[in-house]
């Protein structure tokens, strides 16, 4: 059977889109919920239904051949009509049942969201709402796939993340501060940190995941900062002791003594008044972050596009 005679399933083009996005086959299949060797399969069919290789797996990761890459924004463009007209239909049919899909990090679905949402709620109806949080990577996903109209993540202007890169619209809702901090000493000092930057190494530092938003951001711009603030401090100085996804955990573990911890500003704000945390470095360590909201780039449900439009109004310059 050629190319044109095999059946597609578009299960497939959700696959491909995937793999294109992470280059990962392991990982690729794990967003899909499916197992590799299935999703390898599928791939491979729809390689036959194009007739022609789009991926170079002798690369790592794996790559778009040229085709691949003339294939996927016409994939995509295709799948985002579909999915317009699939929501349009829906609410042309149950405009008010229409539900509203939000994905945000664990952090911003505790504290900012469900106040942003309550000022939203005084101007907008709107009805049925369906939240999922996750780290900052997994809410990427699910906004790749087309399962959420919305994600509230972290950001910075000089660390793209992935939906930056593939373009997809966004608002600025508010600022915070990644500050570093420490408990104080024991020896009664006033502002004096137990861990602090420039103490003797190495300085106990407790991290977010690779798959947090806020780690990515940290990081990217710690290494910058160790060179440029003094010969005393280098990234060997910092030792990592404790890794997790959630700014709630790395506080509680900075609250018990165990390192330097870049806490949001916003999150710290009664134990920096208490004295229960205090500044571990000079202020040029400190680390602005934005609070974004991305939204899909093809048209969503009159509901939808109005929230859209009234935090559009309220978003930050």
């Amino acid at each position: 059977m050629g190319p044109g005679n095999r059946n597609l399933d578009l299960e497939w083009l959700e696959d491909f889109i995937a793999l294109a996005e992470s280059g990962n086959f392991s990982r690729a299949a794990e967003a899909r919920a499916i197992a590799q060797p299935a999703f390898s399969r599928h791939i491979r069919g729809l390689e036959e239904w194009v007739g022609v290789d789009l991926f170079d797996r002798s690369a790592h990761p794996a790559a778009l051949t040229a085709a691949g890459q003339r294939f996927l924004p016409l994939l995509e463009k295709v799948l985002g009509d579909l999915e317009a007209s699939r929501i349009k239909a829906r609410a042309a049919h149950d405009q008010e049942e229409s539900t509203l899909r939000f994905a945000a990090t664990h952090f911003l679905s505790l504290t900012f969201f469900p106040r942003w949402l309550t000022g939203i709620e005084s101007q907008l109806h709107i009805g049925a709402l369906q939240t999922m949080s996750d780290s900052s990577r997994s809410c990427e996903f699910l906004m790749f796939q087309r399962r959420v109209q919305f994600v509230l993540c972290h950001g910075h202007e000089n660390v793209p993340g992935r939906l930056d890169e593939q373009e997809y619209p966004m608002l600025l809702l508010d600022r915070d501060m990644l500050l570093p901090v420490s408990v104080p000493h024991p020896d009664g000092t006033m502002g004096k940190a137990l861990h602090a930057i420039g103490n003797a190494p190495p300085v106990p530092m407790l991290a977010y995941s690779e798959e947090s938003g806020l780690g990515r951001i940290m990081r990217a711009q710690l290494r910058p900062n160790m060179v440029k603030t003094g010969r005393n401090t280098s990234e060997s100085d910092l030792q990592e002791v404790f890794t997790a996804h959630h700014a709630v955990l790395l506080k509680t573990m900075a609250l018990e003594g165990r390192g330097i911890a870049w806490l949001p500003q916003s999150l710290i704000t009664a134990e920096l008044a208490s004295g229960a945390l205090v500044g571990a470095g000079p202020k040029a360590w400190n680390i602005p972050v934005e609070v974004r909201m991305y939204r899909q780039g093809a048209v969503m449900s009159d509901k939808a596009e109005a929230l859209w439009s009234l935090a559009k109004k309220q978003a930050l310059a």
